[in-house]
């Protein structure tokens, strides 16, 4: 299996504990809770600003020393409504206990504190379309460049329809070049729809000095250190993604493949 595809290691607790340190890069970090209803989880932000996106499931917050109440909407992520997230900075801590079966997805990359806790969404968090034809997919930004939310991190997910491309054309964002490039590290948590199926992600350079291509399946996450990273839908089974991405500069900037710039 390629060292850039991390399968779950369980069905319940942490299932994904990603760190700058187990993928060796410098940013981004990536964990993912399930839990059952009346379950409680906390942690420590510590050094990271951490964005808590409610993939699946409701549960009752305290984070940064406030009660949010009750959030989450959607028991399904394929309802494709916008999620309810809760921003949380550095040296600050969380806890949540679940009031349905939850999937909690913590994003994570360098806190300054600059920014003060707060929910974000559904307001303002739309399924906006990208891309035309078998290009096609859709897309809620919960926490991109225009929404100064955060220090560092940058999520957003998407949805591919079955038989469509995402993160396509192939792009990269690997360089410390603004307003040219940006160096941004990411990853992928991949569902699919109906979830016995599969897709595809190739992770590779322009050199083929990195070349990975990989069967992701229902829970997998891909990390993205460098280079191009497309992903396929296969005709009959619908792909989701919560991407989160972080660098030295809060900004998106990417290079397409040589091969596809005709197609930006």
């Amino acid at each position: 299996m390629s060292g850039l595809l991390k399968r779950p290691f369980g069905q319940h607790g942490k299932v994904h504990s990603i760190t700058p340190q187990s993928v060796g890069w410098r940013y981004v970090g990536f964990d993912l809770i399930k839990l059952r209803p009346g379950e409680s989880w906390e942690e420590q932000t510590g050094d990271f600003e951490v964005i808590l996106v409610l993939v699946e499931g409701k549960a009752i917050f305290e984070a940064a020393g406030q009660d949010w109440g009750e959030l989450g909407d959607r028991l399904s992520v394929f309802d494709k409504c916008a999620p309810h997230s809760l921003y949380v900075p550095n040296g600050e801590a969380w806890h949540c206990r679940a009031t349905t079966d939850l999937t909690l997805a913590v994003c994570k990359a360098p806190g300054k504190s600059g920014h003060q806790a707060r929910k974000i969404g559904q307001e303002g968090v739309t399924l906006s379309q990208r891309g035309e034809g078998s290009n096609t997919r859709y897309i809620h930004n919960i926490a991109m460049e225009n929404e100064d939310y955060c220090d560092s991190l940058l999520v957003t997910e998407v949805y591919t329809p079955a038989g469509n491309w995402s993160s396509y054309p192939s792009h990269r964002h690997d360089e410390d070049d603004y307003p040219r490039i940006t160096y941004l590290e990411e990853t992928y948590y991949h569902r699919l729809n109906p979830a016995d199926g599969f897709g595809i992600q190739r992770v590779y350079t322009d050199d083929l000095s990195l070349n990975e291509t990989m069967a992701v399946h229902d829970g997998d996450v891909v990390c993205v250190p460098r280079g191009h990273h497309p992903c396929g839908a296969p005709h009959g089974f619908e792909m989701y993604y919560l991407n989160v991405m972080a660098g030295p500069l809060r900004k998106w900037r990417f290079v397409a493949a040589p091969q596809v710039e005709h197609l930006m």
